[in-house]
């Protein structure tokens, strides 16, 4: 049976998190950098605990003003600090929860620099390896990303949005630019079963992307959030595809 992880973004203070975790497999965790504080990062690990998610840090350049969505030009030991400061601390919330953290994904702006900056996803990917060597690396499918952490040793899951279009060269549009946000249902619901089933997206320009998709994103901050995320996951059932977090390295086979 085909099976995918469905994830979303939360603890960012949008007010809608226990209704997502209904229909998401892994939740990533705001660390205090471009949202959130301990008391939040508590507050949603204990609601994934309560509701079955699978727990992964989120971690962002410390600009809650901007939301952690403007690039900023920090060295990669700075980002290496920056990402292994936040992880670790989500570590230690999921110590008091009583839970295990499965994966890191970084978030906004940091996530698309590393997609195609090799020196940042390496530091990323150092970051989370020096914290724990069994946690799982979020990352853009087909970027440098994957490739890095893959190169320290890491385990990786090719990451897709059912929210976001897409450019020619597999990077997601610019929030600047028209056509970044998809705000359809049906049009999300149809993207996401084509990028799962059949490894593809069409580009804003009409070509086809081919990509691996390994755990499809919905940002909680997303206007249309609670209903994307309903009906993906009914339409994922309707086409009998599995929706599971996947497992930590070390339960691996």
């Amino acid at each position: 049976m085909l099976t995918i992880d469905l994830n979303c973004d939360l603890g960012e203070g949008c007010g809608n998190d226990a209704s997502l975790m209904e229909y998401i497999s892994s939740a990533n965790i705001a660390c205090g950098g471009h949202a959130g504080d301990r008391r939040t990062m508590e507050t949603t690990a204990r609601l994934a605990v309560e509701r079955g998610v699978a727990i992964g840090a989120h971690p962002g350049y410390r600009d809650k003003e901007n939301f952690g969505r403007i690039a900023l030009q920090l060295s990669g030991r700075e980002v290496f600090d920056l990402v292994v400061e936040q992880v670790e601390e989500m570590l230690d919330v999921c110590r008091v929860v009583g839970a295990e953290m499965r994966h890191v994904k970084p978030h906004g702006a940091l996530y698309n620099q590393a997609a195609k900056d090799r020196e940042l996803a390496a530091a990323i990917a150092e970051a989370v390896r020096s914290v724990d060597e069994d946690l799982i690396v979020f990352g853009l499918s087909g970027s440098v990303s994957l490739v890095e952490a893959e190169r320290a040793g890491m385990e990786t899951a090719a990451e897709v949005f059912g929210d976001r279009g897409y450019m020619p060269d597999g990077t997601l549009v610019p929030r600047s630019q028209s056509g970044a946000l998809i705000d359809d249902t049906a049009r999300s619901v149809e993207q996401v079963l084509r990028m799962v089933r059949d490894g593809e997206v069409a580009a804003i320009d009409g070509s086809v992307v081919k990509l691996r998709a390994e755990t499809v994103c919905l940002h909680g901050d997303g206007a249309n959030a609670l209903e994307f995320a309903g009906a993906i996951r009914e339409a994922l059932q309707e086409a009998k595809i599995g929706v599971a977090a996947p497992p930590r390295a070390e339960t691996r086979p």
